[in-house]
């Protein structure tokens, strides 16, 4: 290696930033957001599952008068709906959800509450009133939807961890990559629903078959930005073969953080502009996806490589741990 060669590794370092000698940091700040989401999802009710978890009906309402939710809940609880919810959803707007209710025909004694009943109670309160949407989910089918979600997460960790064994099986102990990034997968969609369960104790943010489909848009994206980061290493891995883990990790950090962030900065200011100059409709969906592109990108620069540098060499930082 030439002199100037070496002035020029020696002016990069000065640039960079030691990542690497601060992943205890970083994964104790990603542990404490990890507890604060499993503290949410412990405490009742849990994740606010809606109709697709839970077998029931769902009333989407609308009034023409200015009431709330403990008007609309007092008068289901006179009807004896003591386990329904209901949520405002703006625009004097309500969504009602109760046990499975039957249909103005429908003969089924085991229902004993029918549609016809609570509309015609709505029509005390306001006889204005206009029923937007109405869906019911049956047992099988909300079992159905919960084996399907946890099957889709599974078997994208499964690919995921086939995918990176083949692409880095030139590497030595390529096997690490693959359960790294299928850890940080797990991170990601843990921490997500934690968040959400969260906003769920606050305002009444339901799970239903879109968190799924957000879901799983936020395993790909965060997949997306870790093998990024992974193929960097790789790269170095190959051209500087004499380098430390630890170091080639830090400089594949560096030379890649600056796509990473601009690519998420931008995909963040398409769905905030979405979320709040949209309507309600993908309201939950738009949430999962931000928070899941915070994450994604937190954990792909910050939790992913430090993985890799904690199973190499624990917490000690050893002396070529330098930049």
């Amino acid at each position: 290696m030439t002199q100037l060669e070496v002035l020029i590794l020696e002016e990069m370092r000065d640039q960079m930033i030691d990542v690497v000698a601060k992943r205890i940091w970083f994964l104790g700040f990603s542990l404490i957001i990890l507890l604060i989401g499993i503290i949410s999802l412990i405490i009742p009710p849990h994740l606010n599952l809606g109709i697709d978890f839970l077998s029931g009906t769902g009333i989407t309402v609308k009034f023409e008068k200015s009431l709330s939710s403990l008007d609309i809940q007092s008068r289901l609880d006179d009807l004896g709906l003591k386990n329904s919810s209901v949520q405002s959803i703006g625009d004097d707007s309500f969504f009602i959800r109760t046990e499975k209710l039957s249909d103005f025909t429908d003969s089924d004694s085991s229902v004993e509450i029918s549609r016809n009943d609570i509309e015609n109670s709505f029509k005390t309160i306001d006889p204005d009133y206009l029923i937007l949407e109405v869906e019911t989910v049956g047992t099988k089918v909300a079992e159905g939807t919960i084996q399907n979600s946890l099957i889709a997460v599974s078997v994208s960790s499964l690919f995921v961890m086939l995918y990176i064994l083949y692409a880095f099986r030139r590497l030595e102990k390529s096997f690490r990559f693959a359960v790294a990034a299928v850890f940080t997968l797990l991170h990601d969609v843990i921490l997500v629903t934690g968040l959400y369960a969260l906003l769920g104790h606050i305002f009444g943010l339901q799970v239903n078959s879109v968190f799924i489909v957000a879901i799983l848009t936020v395993i790909g994206y965060s997949v997306n930005d870790t093998i990024v980061i992974f193929d960097r290493i790789r790269e170095n891995n190959i051209k500087y073969d004499s380098a430390s883990l630890s170091r080639t990790i830090n400089r594949s950090i560096n030379e890649s953080i600056t796509r990473s962030l601009g690519t998420s900065i931008t995909t963040l200011l398409v769905l905030l502009s979405m979320l709040f100059l949209g309507g309600s409709t993908l309201r939950d969906f738009l949430i999962v996806l931000t928070l899941g592109v915070v994450v994604g990108t937190y954990s792909s620069i910050f939790v992913a490589s430090q993985f890799l540098v904690f199973w190499d060499q624990g917490f000690r930082n050893k002396p070529d741990d330098q930049v």
